[in-house]
């Protein structure tokens, strides 16, 4: 949930999903549209079908218990290299490394050039100490989220500063994301935002095509809202029968 979204949007949501969804088997014996009742607002409705598709592996291959090896985790659905070692560092307490925007910054910074996302996680794995991944991993997050930030770092009071290669002098070598992650494409306007109006009229109860392309504000463009439409449609997302739409 918290991919792309924030803390204070996430928090009720997940409270209330799991709730709802206390084990893999209850999500996944709901119906999808029940799952994204409960998701409505949080955007990416892909990532609510791929948790329940998980959900049903997880109950059905696993007896319900979270798999604990990389190879399993990345075969679930939706499941990628920073989820998998996320679950494997914080709910396993393996030693691997998960490399997010913030520990990305930091290391780019100590290398003092900027590194790509498979060399990144490279580096990050040699760093982490045997039996102290979860808390490697901990410290490491919060130390790039409020020391090694973005802008006006505190190089100066550094605990790392003589291994760093940077320590503040000339240009960043961790501008932007720092290769963990692409930057987001513009929101206003795009399909992405004319999805989540579509996602968010039929959970509200709209069921008519002609009232949910309105409702897209895309009126005047009729032939992009039905094929934005036909997309949510063949994701599975949406239902349509007889010109009308649902959730699955």
């Amino acid at each position: 949930m918290l991919q792309q979204t924030s803390v204070a949007r996430v928090l009720p949501k997940y409270e209330v999903f799991l709730e709802a969804f206390p084990t893999p088997r209850a999500l996944a014996q709901a119906p999808l549209g029940d799952a994204l009742q409960l998701w409505s607002g949080l955007g990416y409705p892909r990532r609510c079908r791929n948790l329940r598709d998980a959900a049903a592996v997880i109950d059905q291959q696993y007896n319900g218990l979270m798999p604990n090896t990389l190879e399993e985790l990345l075969a679930l659905p939706g499941i990628g290299q920073y989820t998998a070692r996320a679950v494997l560092a914080f709910a396993h307490n393996a030693d691997v490394a998960v490399v997010d925007v913030n520990v990305s910054r930091v290391l780019s910074r100590l290398q003092g050039e900027p590194m790509k996302a498979k060399a990144l996680q490279t580096f990050a794995d040699e760093l982490v100490p045997q039996g102290l991944g979860w808390e490697w991993n901990q410290v490491m997050m919060d130390f790039g989220a409020r020391h090694c930030t973005i802008r006006n770092p505190k190089c100066s009071e550094c605990p790392l500063k003589r291994q760093c290669k940077w320590a503040g002098v000339g240009d960043d070598p961790a501008p932007a994301s720092s290769g963990a992650s692409k930057p987001q494409a513009r929101f206003e306007g795009s399909d992405r935002q004319a999805r989540g109006k579509a996602m968010r009229a039929v959970t509200a109860g709209m069921r008519s095509i002609n009232d949910v392309v309105e409702a897209m504000g895309l009126a005047t463009s009729p032939e992009r809202a039905h094929a934005l439409i036909d997309n949510l449609v063949s994701e599975g997302l949406l239902v349509r029968s007889r010109g009308k739409l649902s959730l699955p």
